[in-house]
Protein backbone atom coordinates (compact mmCIF):
# COMPACT_ATOMS: atom_id res chain seq x y z
CA UNK A 1 0.00 0.00 0.00
CA UNK A 2 2.80 2.40 0.84
CA UNK A 3 4.45 1.77 -2.52
CA UNK A 4 1.14 2.54 -4.26
CA UNK A 5 0.87 5.84 -2.44
CA UNK A 6 -2.55 5.22 -0.87
CA UNK A 7 -3.16 7.28 2.26
CA UNK A 8 -5.94 5.19 3.82
CA UNK A 9 -6.79 1.51 4.21
CA UNK A 10 -10.30 0.24 4.82
CA UNK A 11 -10.57 -3.02 6.74
CA UNK A 12 -13.11 -4.75 8.95
CA UNK A 13 -12.70 -6.07 12.47
CA UNK A 14 -13.96 -9.56 13.18
CA UNK A 15 -16.47 -9.21 16.02
CA UNK A 16 -15.84 -12.80 17.13
CA UNK A 17 -12.10 -12.18 17.22
CA UNK A 18 -12.67 -9.51 19.90
CA UNK A 19 -15.62 -11.13 21.71
CA UNK A 20 -15.96 -14.85 20.90
CA UNK A 21 -18.93 -15.07 23.31
CA UNK A 22 -20.30 -11.58 22.77
CA UNK A 23 -21.06 -9.75 26.01
CA UNK A 24 -21.43 -13.14 27.71
CA UNK A 25 -17.69 -13.82 27.79
CA UNK A 26 -14.26 -12.28 28.15
CA UNK A 27 -12.50 -9.93 25.76
CA UNK A 28 -9.97 -11.79 23.64
CA UNK A 29 -6.81 -9.77 24.30
CA UNK A 30 -4.99 -11.55 21.46
CA UNK A 31 -7.58 -10.11 19.08
CA UNK A 32 -7.09 -6.61 20.50
CA UNK A 33 -3.34 -7.00 20.08
CA UNK A 34 -3.71 -8.17 16.46
CA UNK A 35 -5.63 -5.04 15.44
CA UNK A 36 -3.38 -2.75 17.49
CA UNK A 37 -0.40 -4.11 15.57
CA UNK A 38 -2.18 -3.57 12.25
CA UNK A 39 -3.25 -0.02 13.12
CA UNK A 40 0.22 0.91 14.37
CA UNK A 41 1.83 -0.60 11.28
CA UNK A 42 -0.45 1.42 9.00
CA UNK A 43 0.27 4.66 10.85
CA UNK A 44 4.01 4.07 10.66
CA UNK A 45 3.61 4.12 6.87
CA UNK A 46 1.42 7.21 6.92
CA UNK A 47 -1.74 5.26 6.11
CA UNK A 48 -5.01 6.19 7.83
CA UNK A 49 -7.01 3.25 9.30
CA UNK A 50 -10.64 3.24 8.13
CA UNK A 51 -12.48 0.63 10.19
CA UNK A 52 -15.72 -1.26 9.59
CA UNK A 53 -16.97 -2.77 12.86
CA UNK A 54 -18.73 -5.71 11.23
CA UNK A 55 -18.72 -6.94 7.65
CA UNK A 56 -21.64 -9.42 7.91
CA UNK A 57 -19.99 -11.83 10.38
CA UNK A 58 -21.04 -12.07 14.04
CA UNK A 59 -20.20 -14.38 16.98
CA UNK A 60 -21.91 -17.76 16.63
CA UNK A 61 -22.64 -17.61 20.37
CA UNK A 62 -25.21 -14.89 19.73
CA UNK A 63 -26.99 -16.98 17.12
CA UNK A 64 -27.20 -19.88 19.58
CA UNK A 65 -28.39 -17.74 22.48
CA UNK A 66 -31.07 -15.56 20.94
CA UNK A 67 -31.04 -15.71 17.12
CA UNK A 68 -28.64 -12.79 16.56
CA UNK A 69 -30.29 -10.03 14.47
CA UNK A 70 -33.80 -11.39 14.97
CA UNK A 71 -33.66 -10.35 18.64
CA UNK A 72 -33.48 -6.83 20.13
CA UNK A 73 -30.72 -8.23 22.36
CA UNK A 74 -28.41 -7.91 19.35
CA UNK A 75 -28.55 -4.14 19.77
CA UNK A 76 -27.10 -4.39 23.26
CA UNK A 77 -24.37 -6.77 22.10
CA UNK A 78 -23.34 -4.54 19.20
CA UNK A 79 -23.26 -1.47 21.43
CA UNK A 80 -21.03 -3.31 23.91
CA UNK A 81 -18.70 -4.47 21.12
CA UNK A 82 -18.51 -1.02 19.50
CA UNK A 83 -17.67 0.57 22.86
CA UNK A 84 -14.72 -1.81 23.30
CA UNK A 85 -13.41 -0.96 19.82
CA UNK A 86 -13.74 2.79 20.33
CA UNK A 87 -11.96 2.49 23.68
CA UNK A 88 -9.20 0.21 22.36
CA UNK A 89 -8.45 1.80 18.98
CA UNK A 90 -10.13 5.21 18.83
CA UNK A 91 -7.07 7.16 19.94
CA UNK A 92 -5.59 6.35 16.52
CA UNK A 93 -8.67 5.65 14.35
CA UNK A 94 -10.59 8.63 12.97
CA UNK A 95 -13.00 6.89 10.59
CA UNK A 96 -15.56 4.35 11.81
CA UNK A 97 -18.22 2.39 9.91
CA UNK A 98 -20.85 0.43 11.81
CA UNK A 99 -22.13 -1.97 9.12
CA UNK A 100 -21.23 -2.96 5.58
CA UNK A 101 -24.12 -3.32 3.13
CA UNK A 102 -26.80 -4.30 5.66
CA UNK A 103 -29.41 -4.64 2.90
CA UNK A 104 -27.30 -7.44 1.37
CA UNK A 105 -26.75 -8.97 4.79
CA UNK A 106 -30.46 -9.29 5.54
CA UNK A 107 -31.44 -10.20 1.98
CA UNK A 108 -28.93 -13.03 1.68
CA UNK A 109 -29.15 -14.07 5.34
CA UNK A 110 -32.92 -13.97 5.86
CA UNK A 111 -34.65 -13.74 2.44
CA UNK A 112 -32.75 -16.14 0.15
CA UNK A 113 -30.67 -17.84 2.85
CA UNK A 114 -27.43 -18.04 0.85
CA UNK A 115 -25.44 -16.27 3.61
CA UNK A 116 -25.36 -17.16 7.32
CA UNK A 117 -27.49 -17.68 9.30
CA UNK A 118 -29.21 -19.20 6.22
CA UNK A 119 -32.82 -18.42 7.08
CA UNK A 120 -35.45 -18.43 4.33
CA UNK A 121 -38.77 -19.90 3.29
CA UNK A 122 -40.23 -21.01 -0.04
CA UNK A 123 -40.32 -19.85 -2.78
CA UNK A 124 -37.16 -17.84 -1.98
CA UNK A 125 -35.14 -20.83 -0.82
CA UNK A 126 -35.28 -24.18 0.91
CA UNK A 127 -33.87 -23.51 4.38
CA UNK A 128 -34.37 -25.43 7.60
CA UNK A 129 -35.58 -22.29 9.38
CA UNK A 130 -36.92 -18.88 8.49
CA UNK A 131 -39.70 -16.67 7.18
CA UNK A 132 -38.65 -14.69 4.10
CA UNK A 133 -41.68 -12.42 4.32
CA UNK A 134 -40.93 -11.11 7.83
CA UNK A 135 -37.43 -11.90 9.08
CA UNK A 136 -35.45 -9.62 6.70
CA UNK A 137 -37.31 -6.60 8.06
CA UNK A 138 -36.94 -7.66 11.70
CA UNK A 139 -33.20 -8.16 11.21
CA UNK A 140 -32.85 -4.83 9.39
CA UNK A 141 -34.77 -3.05 12.15
CA UNK A 142 -32.42 -4.38 14.81
CA UNK A 143 -29.37 -3.49 12.69
CA UNK A 144 -30.63 0.09 12.29
CA UNK A 145 -31.17 0.41 16.04
CA UNK A 146 -27.77 -1.21 16.72
CA UNK A 147 -26.20 1.39 14.42
CA UNK A 148 -28.00 4.09 16.41
CA UNK A 149 -26.70 2.64 19.69
CA UNK A 150 -23.10 2.57 18.46
CA UNK A 151 -23.32 6.13 17.12
CA UNK A 152 -24.77 7.31 20.43
CA UNK A 153 -21.92 5.71 22.38
CA UNK A 154 -19.32 7.22 20.07
CA UNK A 155 -20.81 10.70 20.14
CA UNK A 156 -21.40 10.84 23.87
CA UNK A 157 -18.22 9.12 25.13
CA UNK A 158 -15.49 9.37 22.50
CA UNK A 159 -16.02 11.71 19.57
CA UNK A 160 -15.13 14.96 21.30
CA UNK A 161 -11.81 13.67 22.65
CA UNK A 162 -10.90 11.35 19.76
CA UNK A 163 -11.97 13.70 16.99
CA UNK A 164 -13.21 11.06 14.58
CA UNK A 165 -16.36 10.50 12.53
CA UNK A 166 -18.79 7.63 12.15
CA UNK A 167 -21.01 6.41 9.32
CA UNK A 168 -22.44 3.36 7.59
CA UNK A 169 -21.60 1.67 4.26
CA UNK A 170 -24.47 0.86 1.91
CA UNK A 171 -25.06 -0.93 -1.35
CA UNK A 172 -24.94 1.87 -3.90
CA UNK A 173 -25.93 0.17 -7.14
CA UNK A 174 -27.70 2.53 -9.53
CA UNK A 175 -31.14 1.63 -10.87
CA UNK A 176 -32.10 2.96 -14.30
CA UNK A 177 -35.77 2.78 -15.42
CA UNK A 178 -36.03 0.44 -18.39
CA UNK A 179 -38.35 2.89 -20.15
CA UNK A 180 -39.52 6.50 -19.83
CA UNK A 181 -42.91 5.35 -18.55
CA UNK A 182 -44.03 6.67 -15.19
CA UNK A 183 -44.47 3.17 -13.74
CA UNK A 184 -40.89 2.17 -14.60
CA UNK A 185 -39.52 5.44 -13.17
CA UNK A 186 -41.46 4.75 -9.96
CA UNK A 187 -40.11 1.18 -9.96
CA UNK A 188 -36.53 2.46 -10.14
CA UNK A 189 -37.22 4.68 -7.13
CA UNK A 190 -38.71 1.69 -5.29
CA UNK A 191 -35.54 -0.28 -6.03
CA UNK A 192 -33.53 2.46 -4.33
CA UNK A 193 -36.00 2.55 -1.45
CA UNK A 194 -35.67 -1.19 -0.86
CA UNK A 195 -31.83 -1.01 -0.81
CA UNK A 196 -29.96 2.16 0.13
CA UNK A 197 -32.89 4.26 1.42
CA UNK A 198 -34.14 1.33 3.52
CA UNK A 199 -31.36 2.25 5.96
CA UNK A 200 -30.61 5.90 5.24
CA UNK A 201 -34.17 7.13 5.68
CA UNK A 202 -34.50 5.81 9.28
CA UNK A 203 -30.95 6.82 10.22
CA UNK A 204 -31.37 10.38 8.97
CA UNK A 205 -35.11 10.99 9.32
CA UNK A 206 -36.38 8.40 11.81
CA UNK A 207 -38.76 6.64 9.40
CA UNK A 208 -38.82 4.02 6.67
CA UNK A 209 -39.19 5.14 3.03
CA UNK A 210 -42.77 5.85 2.02
CA UNK A 211 -42.52 3.31 -0.82
CA UNK A 212 -41.67 0.55 1.67
CA UNK A 213 -44.47 1.59 4.01
CA UNK A 214 -47.02 1.57 1.18
CA UNK A 215 -46.10 -1.93 0.01
CA UNK A 216 -45.21 -3.71 3.26
CA UNK A 217 -47.62 -2.08 5.70
CA UNK A 218 -47.63 -3.86 9.05
CA UNK A 219 -44.77 -6.16 7.99
CA UNK A 220 -42.39 -3.26 8.70
CA UNK A 221 -41.56 -2.95 12.40
CA UNK A 222 -42.25 0.43 13.97
CA UNK A 223 -39.87 2.83 15.68
CA UNK A 224 -40.94 4.26 19.02
CA UNK A 225 -41.14 8.04 19.40
CA UNK A 226 -37.91 8.01 21.41
CA UNK A 227 -36.15 5.86 18.81
CA UNK A 228 -37.26 8.18 16.02
CA UNK A 229 -35.74 11.18 17.76
CA UNK A 230 -32.46 9.41 18.54
CA UNK A 231 -32.15 8.05 14.99
CA UNK A 232 -32.30 11.42 13.25
CA UNK A 233 -28.94 12.65 11.90
CA UNK A 234 -27.40 9.37 13.00
CA UNK A 235 -24.21 9.51 10.94
CA UNK A 236 -21.39 11.81 9.86
CA UNK A 237 -20.85 10.36 6.38
CA UNK A 238 -22.40 7.90 3.95
CA UNK A 239 -20.21 5.09 2.62
CA UNK A 240 -21.13 3.89 -0.88
CA UNK A 241 -20.17 0.53 -2.37
CA UNK A 242 -20.70 0.91 -6.11
CA UNK A 243 -19.82 -1.59 -8.83
CA UNK A 244 -22.51 -1.52 -11.47
CA UNK A 245 -26.03 -0.48 -12.50
CA UNK A 246 -29.25 -2.24 -13.51
CA UNK A 247 -32.35 -1.60 -15.55
CA UNK A 248 -35.55 -1.75 -13.53
CA UNK A 249 -39.02 -2.66 -14.75
CA UNK A 250 -42.28 -2.22 -12.87
CA UNK A 251 -43.93 -5.43 -11.61
CA UNK A 252 -46.68 -3.81 -9.54
CA UNK A 253 -48.87 -2.88 -12.48
CA UNK A 254 -47.26 -5.13 -15.11
CA UNK A 255 -46.66 -8.88 -15.26
CA UNK A 256 -43.03 -9.94 -14.70
CA UNK A 257 -41.25 -13.25 -14.83
CA UNK A 258 -39.96 -14.27 -11.37
CA UNK A 259 -36.45 -12.95 -10.79
CA UNK A 260 -34.33 -10.48 -8.80
CA UNK A 261 -36.41 -7.69 -7.31
CA UNK A 262 -39.82 -8.92 -8.44
CA UNK A 263 -41.25 -9.99 -5.07
CA UNK A 264 -43.27 -7.88 -2.67
CA UNK A 265 -40.36 -8.04 -0.19
CA UNK A 266 -38.11 -6.41 -2.83
CA UNK A 267 -40.54 -3.76 -4.04
CA UNK A 268 -42.04 -5.35 -7.19
CA UNK A 269 -39.24 -4.09 -9.43
CA UNK A 270 -37.54 -6.52 -11.82
CA UNK A 271 -33.80 -5.93 -12.22
CA UNK A 272 -31.86 -6.76 -15.35
CA UNK A 273 -28.53 -5.95 -16.99
CA UNK A 274 -30.21 -5.83 -20.41
CA UNK A 275 -32.93 -3.92 -22.23
CA UNK A 276 -34.34 -5.63 -25.32
CA UNK A 277 -31.21 -7.77 -25.49
CA UNK A 278 -28.84 -4.79 -25.26
CA UNK A 279 -26.67 -4.67 -22.11
CA UNK A 280 -26.70 -1.57 -19.90
CA UNK A 281 -22.93 -1.35 -20.37
CA UNK A 282 -20.06 -3.49 -21.54
CA UNK A 283 -20.49 -6.98 -20.05
CA UNK A 284 -17.71 -8.45 -17.92
CA UNK A 285 -16.82 -12.03 -17.09
CA UNK A 286 -19.11 -11.75 -14.05
CA UNK A 287 -22.85 -11.89 -14.70
CA UNK A 288 -24.64 -8.73 -13.65
CA UNK A 289 -21.48 -6.64 -13.31
CA UNK A 290 -21.63 -4.55 -16.46
CA UNK A 291 -19.43 -1.47 -16.93
CA UNK A 292 -21.66 1.62 -16.69
CA UNK A 293 -19.58 4.57 -15.38
CA UNK A 294 -22.55 6.94 -15.50
CA UNK A 295 -23.99 4.96 -12.59
CA UNK A 296 -21.47 6.22 -10.04
CA UNK A 297 -22.14 9.84 -10.98
CA UNK A 298 -25.89 9.25 -10.82
CA UNK A 299 -25.97 7.52 -7.40
CA UNK A 300 -23.70 10.16 -5.85
CA UNK A 301 -25.80 12.98 -7.33
CA UNK A 302 -29.02 11.28 -6.19
CA UNK A 303 -27.78 11.00 -2.59
CA UNK A 304 -26.45 14.57 -2.69
CA UNK A 305 -29.88 15.87 -3.64
CA UNK A 306 -31.95 13.60 -1.41
CA UNK A 307 -29.87 13.89 1.77
CA UNK A 308 -28.66 17.50 1.62
CA UNK A 309 -25.14 16.67 0.45
CA UNK A 310 -24.01 14.83 3.57
CA UNK A 311 -20.31 13.91 3.12
CA UNK A 312 -19.90 10.74 1.04
CA UNK A 313 -17.04 8.28 0.68
CA UNK A 314 -16.82 5.67 -2.08
CA UNK A 315 -15.90 2.71 0.10
CA UNK A 316 -15.78 0.07 -2.65
CA UNK A 317 -15.45 0.29 -6.43
CA UNK A 318 -13.90 -2.49 -8.45
CA UNK A 319 -13.71 -4.77 -11.45
CA UNK A 320 -13.78 -8.54 -11.10
CA UNK A 321 -12.77 -11.27 -13.50
CA UNK A 322 -12.78 -15.05 -13.31
CA UNK A 323 -9.85 -17.00 -11.94
CA UNK A 324 -8.13 -18.81 -14.84
CA UNK A 325 -5.61 -21.31 -13.44
CA UNK A 326 -4.20 -22.17 -16.88
CA UNK A 327 -3.72 -18.60 -18.14
CA UNK A 328 -0.29 -17.19 -18.91
CA UNK A 329 1.55 -14.89 -16.52
CA UNK A 330 1.18 -12.07 -19.04
CA UNK A 331 -2.59 -12.53 -19.24
CA UNK A 332 -2.90 -12.59 -15.45
CA UNK A 333 -0.96 -9.37 -14.94
CA UNK A 334 -2.01 -7.22 -17.92
CA UNK A 335 -5.51 -6.34 -16.78
CA UNK A 336 -6.32 -3.55 -19.23
CA UNK A 337 -10.09 -3.98 -18.70
CA UNK A 338 -9.65 -3.20 -15.00
CA UNK A 339 -7.52 -0.14 -15.80
CA UNK A 340 -10.16 1.10 -18.25
CA UNK A 341 -12.90 0.51 -15.64
CA UNK A 342 -11.15 2.59 -12.99
CA UNK A 343 -10.27 5.37 -15.40
CA UNK A 344 -13.85 5.71 -16.58
CA UNK A 345 -15.47 5.43 -13.14
CA UNK A 346 -13.09 7.92 -11.55
CA UNK A 347 -13.74 10.32 -14.40
CA UNK A 348 -17.51 10.01 -13.85
CA UNK A 349 -17.03 10.47 -10.10
CA UNK A 350 -14.97 13.60 -10.68
CA UNK A 351 -17.84 14.98 -12.77
CA UNK A 352 -20.21 14.57 -9.81
CA UNK A 353 -17.67 16.27 -7.53
CA UNK A 354 -17.25 19.19 -9.91
CA UNK A 355 -21.03 19.59 -9.84
CA UNK A 356 -20.94 19.96 -6.07
CA UNK A 357 -21.16 16.46 -4.57
CA UNK A 358 -19.30 16.36 -1.25
CA UNK A 359 -17.24 13.21 -1.83
CA UNK A 360 -14.39 12.94 0.68
CA UNK A 361 -12.65 9.72 -0.31
CA UNK A 362 -12.41 6.72 -2.63
CA UNK A 363 -11.35 3.10 -2.03
CA UNK A 364 -10.66 0.55 -4.72
CA UNK A 365 -11.80 -3.03 -4.22
CA UNK A 366 -9.36 -4.57 -3.82
CA UNK A 367 -5.69 -4.38 -2.97
CA UNK A 368 -5.22 -8.15 -3.42
CA UNK A 369 -7.03 -11.05 -5.00
CA UNK A 370 -8.88 -12.65 -2.10
CA UNK A 371 -11.73 -14.84 -0.90
CA UNK A 372 -14.89 -13.30 -2.41
CA UNK A 373 -17.66 -14.55 -0.11
CA UNK A 374 -19.66 -17.38 -1.72
CA UNK A 375 -17.63 -16.99 -4.93
CA UNK A 376 -14.56 -18.14 -3.00
CA UNK A 377 -11.34 -17.99 -5.02
CA UNK A 378 -13.13 -18.23 -8.39
CA UNK A 379 -13.20 -14.43 -8.81
CA UNK A 380 -10.31 -11.95 -8.71
CA UNK A 381 -10.67 -8.23 -7.96
CA UNK A 382 -7.12 -7.40 -6.90
CA UNK A 383 -4.66 -4.80 -8.08
CA UNK A 384 -2.12 -7.46 -7.14
CA UNK A 385 -2.22 -11.03 -8.36
CA UNK A 386 -2.00 -13.61 -5.59
CA UNK A 387 -0.66 -17.09 -6.31
CA UNK A 388 -2.92 -19.12 -4.03
CA UNK A 389 -0.35 -21.94 -3.78
CA UNK A 390 2.66 -19.84 -2.78
CA UNK A 391 0.87 -16.61 -1.70
CA UNK A 392 3.28 -14.62 -3.87
CA UNK A 393 1.88 -11.16 -4.66
CA UNK A 394 2.64 -9.53 -8.00
CA UNK A 395 1.43 -6.07 -9.11
CA UNK A 396 -0.89 -6.08 -12.12
CA UNK A 397 -1.01 -3.32 -14.70
CA UNK A 398 -3.85 -1.79 -12.67
CA UNK A 399 -1.53 -1.36 -9.67
CA UNK A 400 0.95 0.58 -11.78
CA UNK A 401 -1.85 2.66 -13.26
CA UNK A 402 -3.33 3.45 -9.83
CA UNK A 403 0.06 4.41 -8.42
CA UNK A 404 0.51 6.89 -11.26
CA UNK A 405 -3.03 8.19 -10.86
CA UNK A 406 -2.51 8.85 -7.15
CA UNK A 407 0.81 10.60 -7.70
CA UNK A 408 -0.83 12.95 -10.19
CA UNK A 409 -3.88 13.73 -8.04
CA UNK A 410 -2.57 14.29 -4.53
CA UNK A 411 -4.75 16.83 -2.73
CA UNK A 412 -5.02 17.94 0.86
CA UNK A 413 -7.60 15.71 2.52
CA UNK A 414 -10.64 17.59 3.87
CA UNK A 415 -11.75 16.51 7.32
CA UNK A 416 -15.28 15.20 7.86
CA UNK A 417 -16.90 17.40 10.49
CA UNK A 418 -19.21 15.57 12.85
CA UNK A 419 -22.70 16.89 13.40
Amino acid sequence: MHSLGVNSYRFSISWARILPKGRFGEINEAGIKFYNNLIDGLLLKGIEPFITLTHIDFPQELEHRYGSWLSPESQEDFEYYADICFKSFGDRVKYWVTFNQPDSQVKFGYLTGIFPPSHCSKPFGNCTYGDSEKEPFIAAHNIILAHKAAVHVYRTKYQETQGGSIGIVLNGAWYEPISNSLVDKLAAERARSFTINWFLEPILHGRYPRQMQNILGSILPEFSTTEKQKLKQGLDFIGINHYTSYYVQDCMFSACEPGPGTSKMEGYCAQSSQKNGTPIGEPTELAGKNVYPEGIEKIVTYLKNRYHNIPMIITENGYGDLNKPNSTAEARLHDEKRVEYFARYLDALSTAIRKGADVRGYFIWSLLDNFEWNKGYTVRYGLHHVDYETLKRTPKSSATWYKNFISQHIVKEPKVEHS
